[in-house]
């Protein structure tokens, strides 16, 4: 409950215990086993916070916060609490300004980052990333930059990775060596990011963070309370969250110096699972934060199991302290327990060691500044109650929360034309213009193929035309030739009929001739046979004188005488 002192916690042996309200931001730490009242201790002083009208952003871990959205309900134990702190006058139960937040998209408002502002040098950290993966992850924003291309979620950033190395080649001289191994390393670490919803943190809207540093009519702080039960069971994811927040809130807030208030309040709810597998880059930011953003005005209160939960460098921070019980059963307990005692300012009535395993549940030691940041020796003090619901509010409260306090717009995602669609739009028109050149290259192939079958058709027309010219003078050639022969045939006729008129002609001559020699032979030879004729009668004519003129012998051999020259 907040009043004109401070935040009033409880009741430490009839005195009331207040945090001054400029001391708020000096840090603090709300421990205890579970089951001790460490819950209600938190919604105790995120009330009062709100109502002294500093706005809370409150991880609820467990989902057993939201609550403080609906107004408390009244019992007889509550109504004991109330009288026995003497709040009477001033306890109403009532309703917190509660916006809900979920970075899953279910329990509240969506938290979205762009990648640009996560930056290479945060991504590489929680990431995981080799310091040659770093450089060329420095070097994809760069050449990002250069071009003009935003980088608001994953896709934006796978589809860079994949530019630079379809494209490292054209980037050797300007950039630097960009290896091919480190950007497979940076992809395979992108992974883990995606698959725990990564792909729902980044992108637009994106929060501003001084939304969470509001205040509703009534001037009341808003509870800003973030839905972290899937969040916190997907370790990549949460770190990335709360280096990115506290990245943010340090580079936004203005310094402000020792303040009146604290401009805005962080609880973190079960802090032992925020630390236990958190990245070493993430204790290390949250070291550098916790020292260093008081001096903006904001106060960061981790709540846990136990106070070991919480680095050195961290816990030396918190000034503030609310040790709720713990148990020893073990000597590990044992030696927490000491080391929680030992943290605290002694107080001579008690000794802190002995009370810490012996306090009831709504009871707790605590040790907080004074207006003037001297630490309060610790006082065993009984936490009042909280004016809101203790258990978890309704669904219908949550919707009607979320429906009236004014940050419905972050609810619809909005993807803008970035990166992704860029480098899309121009693999488009390269695919576009590779598709052109390969129509006009389809094209020219056809017209070649056009033209070289209009040649063929054209060759082969002309080999037809030669085929038939050919054909035409052989023709031609052969006709000539008939004509030849039907001359050289009539001519040979002719020089047969002449030849035949000629040898009739001859024969007939011959003929004659041959008719006239025969007549002259024949001529002849009756000539010669007259002659002999002649000559036989001559002959016998003789013979017949010669034999009558002597004998027969002299007539024969006179005879061959006188005929043998003839």
């Amino acid at each position: 409950m907040y009043t004109k002192e401070g935040i009033y916690l409880g009741l430490a042996e009839g005195e009331r215990v207040v945090l001054p309200l400029n001391m708020c931001n000096r840090h603090g730490l709300i421990a205890g086993a579970s089951g001790t009242g460490k819950t209600i201790t938190m919604k105790v002083m995120a009330e009062s916070f709100s109502d002294a009208g500093v706005p809370v952003f409150l991880c609820d871990v467990k989902g057993d916060v939201s609550g403080l959205a609906a107004p408390g309900v009244s019992s007889e134990g509550m109504e004991k609490r109330i009288d026995k702190f003497g709040i009477r006058q001033d306890f109403a139960y009532r309703a917190y300004p509660v916006t809900f937040w979920d970075i899953y998209q279910t329990g509240g408002h969506p938290i979205r980052a762009t990648v640009s502002d996560m930056g290479p040098e945060l991504l590489s950290r929680i990431l995981g990333l080799t310091p040659a993966q770093e450089g060329v992850l420095n070097i994809v924003f760069r050449i990002a930059d250069d071009r003009g291309l935003l980088l608001i979620d994953l896709k934006d950033l796978r589809a860079m990775l994949n530019y630079v190395g379809e494209h490292k080649g054209e980037f050797l001289t300007t950039y630097g060596n960009i290896a091919t191994a480190s950007l497979g390393g940076i992809l395979r670490a992108l992974l883990p990011l995606e698959n725990q919803g990564g792909d729902l943190f980044f992108g637009e809207p994106d929060l501003d963070i001084m939304d969470w540093i509001r205040t509703d009519e009534e001037g009341r702080g808003i509870i800003n309370l973030l839905d972290c039960v899937k969040l916190v069971q997907n370790p990549t994811l949460y770190a990335t969250f709360l280096l990115w927040m506290l990245s943010e809130l340090f580079e936004r807030l203005p310094e402000v110096g020792d303040a009146d208030k604290p401009k805005l309040v962080f609880f973190f709810d079960e802090a032992h699972m925020l630390f236990a597998d958190a990245p070493r880059v993430l204790v290390q930011k949250i070291e550098q934060v916790v020292k260093l953003i008081r001096s903006k005005g904001v106060g960061i209160y981790f709540v846990t199991q136990n106070p070991s939960d919480i680095p050195d460098g961290v816990l030396a921070q918190l000034s503030n302290r609310v040790q709720h019980a713990l148990r020893a059963y073990t000597p590990n307990e044992q030696k927490a327990v000491r080391a929680a005692a030992a943290s605290l300012r002694p107080n001579p009535a008690f000794k802190a060691e002995d009370v810490i395993t012996e306090l009831g549940v709504g009871h707790a030691l605590v040790s907080v500044l004074d207006e003037k940041g001297v630490p309060g020796i610790v006082r065993q003090t009984a936490v009042i109650c909280p004016q809101s619901l203790m258990a978890p509010a309704e669904e219908t409260v949550r919707q009607a929360a979320m429906a009236g306090d004014g940050m419905g717009w972050y609810d619809t995602s909005v993807d803008n034309f970035s990166a992704y669609e860029s480098l899309e739009e121009s693999r488009a028109q390269n695919a576009a213009q590779a598709a052109l050149a390969a129509e006009r290259a389809a094209l020219e192939r056809e017209r070649a193929a056009f033209e070289a079958q209009k040649a063929k058709e054209a060759a082969a027309l002309q080999k037809q035309e030669e085929k038939e010219a050919a054909a035409a003078q052989k023709r031609e050639e052969k006709e000539a030739e008939a004509a030849r022969k039907r001359q050289e045939k009539l001519e040979d006729e002719a020089r047969r009929r002449e030849q035949k008129l000629a040898d009739e002609a001859r024969k007939k001559a011959e003929k004659e001739e041959e008719a006239a020699r025969k007549k002259a032979e024949k001529a002849e030879e009756e000539a010669r046979k007259k002659e002999e004729r002649a000559a036989e009668r001559r002959k016998a004519k003789i013979e017949s004188q010669l034999i009558s003129a002597g004998g027969q012998i002299l007539k024969r051999g006179l005879l061959n005488t006188l005929f043998k020259g003839k």
